[in-house]
Protein backbone atom coordinates (compact mmCIF):
# COMPACT_ATOMS: atom_id res chain seq x y z
CA UNK A 1 0.00 0.00 0.00
CA UNK A 2 2.91 2.33 1.05
CA UNK A 3 5.42 0.43 -1.33
CA UNK A 4 5.66 0.21 -4.77
CA UNK A 5 5.23 -3.32 -6.04
CA UNK A 6 7.87 -2.73 -8.63
CA UNK A 7 10.32 -1.64 -5.61
CA UNK A 8 9.00 -4.75 -3.58
CA UNK A 9 9.54 -7.13 -6.22
CA UNK A 10 12.91 -5.53 -6.80
CA UNK A 11 14.18 -5.92 -3.01
CA UNK A 12 13.25 -10.05 -3.45
CA UNK A 13 14.66 -10.55 -6.46
CA UNK A 14 18.08 -9.07 -5.23
CA UNK A 15 18.02 -11.49 -2.49
CA UNK A 16 19.14 -7.97 -0.33
CA UNK A 17 16.59 -9.11 2.35
CA UNK A 18 18.39 -10.34 5.66
CA UNK A 19 17.65 -13.10 7.06
CA UNK A 20 17.82 -12.08 10.74
CA UNK A 21 16.98 -8.79 11.96
CA UNK A 22 20.79 -7.41 12.77
CA UNK A 23 20.26 -6.76 16.60
CA UNK A 24 17.06 -9.37 17.30
CA UNK A 25 17.57 -11.06 20.87
CA UNK A 26 18.20 -15.08 20.88
CA UNK A 27 15.00 -17.21 21.44
CA UNK A 28 16.53 -17.90 25.33
CA UNK A 29 16.99 -13.79 25.91
CA UNK A 30 13.48 -13.60 24.77
CA UNK A 31 12.15 -15.82 27.17
CA UNK A 32 14.27 -14.68 30.03
CA UNK A 33 12.81 -10.94 29.44
CA UNK A 34 9.09 -12.68 29.33
CA UNK A 35 9.98 -14.45 32.44
CA UNK A 36 11.17 -11.33 34.01
CA UNK A 37 8.06 -9.25 32.82
CA UNK A 38 5.90 -12.18 34.77
CA UNK A 39 7.98 -12.13 37.85
CA UNK A 40 7.87 -8.72 38.20
CA UNK A 41 4.05 -8.54 37.70
CA UNK A 42 3.89 -11.66 40.25
CA UNK A 43 5.67 -9.18 43.20
CA UNK A 44 4.00 -6.48 42.45
CA UNK A 45 0.55 -8.15 42.75
CA UNK A 46 2.17 -9.23 46.37
CA UNK A 47 3.60 -5.87 47.32
CA UNK A 48 0.06 -4.11 46.59
CA UNK A 49 -2.55 -6.81 46.93
CA UNK A 50 -1.64 -9.71 49.33
CA UNK A 51 0.34 -8.16 51.95
CA UNK A 52 -1.49 -5.89 52.98
CA UNK A 53 -4.54 -7.97 52.91
CA UNK A 54 -2.88 -10.23 54.86
CA UNK A 55 -1.78 -7.54 57.42
CA UNK A 56 -5.49 -6.44 58.08
CA UNK A 57 -6.70 -10.18 58.47
CA UNK A 58 -3.94 -10.65 61.45
CA UNK A 59 -5.37 -7.09 62.94
CA UNK A 60 -8.51 -7.98 62.59
CA UNK A 61 -7.71 -11.32 64.62
CA UNK A 62 -5.81 -9.95 67.37
CA UNK A 63 -8.78 -7.77 68.06
CA UNK A 64 -10.78 -10.42 68.56
CA UNK A 65 -8.56 -12.36 70.50
CA UNK A 66 -8.40 -9.06 73.07
CA UNK A 67 -11.82 -8.62 73.02
CA UNK A 68 -13.54 -9.28 77.11
CA UNK A 69 -17.03 -8.34 78.79
CA UNK A 70 -17.16 -4.78 78.61
CA UNK A 71 -15.83 -3.67 75.67
CA UNK A 72 -17.48 -1.11 73.42
CA UNK A 73 -17.81 -3.14 69.52
CA UNK A 74 -19.34 -1.97 66.73
CA UNK A 75 -20.54 -4.83 64.32
CA UNK A 76 -20.66 -4.97 60.70
CA UNK A 77 -23.68 -4.14 60.59
CA UNK A 78 -22.85 -0.93 62.37
CA UNK A 79 -24.59 -1.85 65.44
CA UNK A 80 -22.77 -0.15 68.37
CA UNK A 81 -22.99 -1.91 71.98
CA UNK A 82 -20.85 -3.64 74.71
CA UNK A 83 -19.92 -7.12 75.29
CA UNK A 84 -22.30 -8.58 77.79
CA UNK A 85 -20.82 -12.31 77.06
CA UNK A 86 -18.13 -13.74 75.96
CA UNK A 87 -16.51 -17.05 76.09
CA UNK A 88 -12.85 -18.27 74.46
CA UNK A 89 -13.96 -20.95 71.92
CA UNK A 90 -17.24 -20.01 71.22
CA UNK A 91 -18.14 -18.32 67.52
CA UNK A 92 -21.44 -15.88 68.95
CA UNK A 93 -20.74 -13.51 71.17
CA UNK A 94 -23.46 -11.46 73.55
CA UNK A 95 -23.70 -7.87 72.65
CA UNK A 96 -25.74 -5.43 74.82
CA UNK A 97 -27.15 -3.15 72.92
CA UNK A 98 -28.42 0.59 74.09
CA UNK A 99 -31.81 0.55 76.00
CA UNK A 100 -30.60 -3.22 77.54
CA UNK A 101 -31.27 -5.40 74.50
CA UNK A 102 -29.02 -7.87 74.08
CA UNK A 103 -28.13 -9.75 70.71
CA UNK A 104 -25.67 -12.73 69.41
CA UNK A 105 -23.39 -11.77 66.88
CA UNK A 106 -20.73 -13.94 65.14
CA UNK A 107 -17.40 -12.99 66.48
CA UNK A 108 -15.72 -12.36 62.94
CA UNK A 109 -18.45 -9.96 62.45
CA UNK A 110 -17.11 -7.59 65.23
CA UNK A 111 -15.37 -4.76 63.41
CA UNK A 112 -13.95 -2.30 65.93
CA UNK A 113 -13.39 -2.14 69.75
CA UNK A 114 -12.29 0.05 72.10
CA UNK A 115 -12.92 3.92 73.99
CA UNK A 116 -13.02 5.56 70.64
CA UNK A 117 -16.35 3.88 69.95
CA UNK A 118 -19.15 5.92 69.29
CA UNK A 119 -22.04 7.26 67.38
CA UNK A 120 -21.10 11.03 67.84
CA UNK A 121 -23.36 13.48 67.46
CA UNK A 122 -25.03 13.96 63.96
CA UNK A 123 -24.15 16.54 62.02
CA UNK A 124 -26.44 20.10 61.83
CA UNK A 125 -29.05 18.28 64.04
CA UNK A 126 -29.93 21.44 66.41
CA UNK A 127 -33.25 23.43 66.17
CA UNK A 128 -31.34 26.71 66.18
CA UNK A 129 -29.45 26.25 63.17
CA UNK A 130 -32.71 25.49 61.26
CA UNK A 131 -34.20 27.90 62.20
CA UNK A 132 -30.94 30.23 61.47
CA UNK A 133 -31.15 28.69 57.86
CA UNK A 134 -35.19 29.77 57.64
CA UNK A 135 -34.11 33.01 58.49
CA UNK A 136 -31.35 33.22 56.14
CA UNK A 137 -33.76 32.14 52.84
CA UNK A 138 -36.10 34.74 53.66
CA UNK A 139 -34.01 37.38 53.33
Amino acid sequence: MLISKAYAQSVEMSGNVPATLPNAPSATEAFIWNMGLVGLLVAMFYILLIRPQQKRIKEHTSMLQGLKKGDRVVTAGGLIGRIAKIKDGEDEVQVELDGGMTVSVLRSMLQAHGPRVSAGKPANDSQKDDKKKDEKKKK
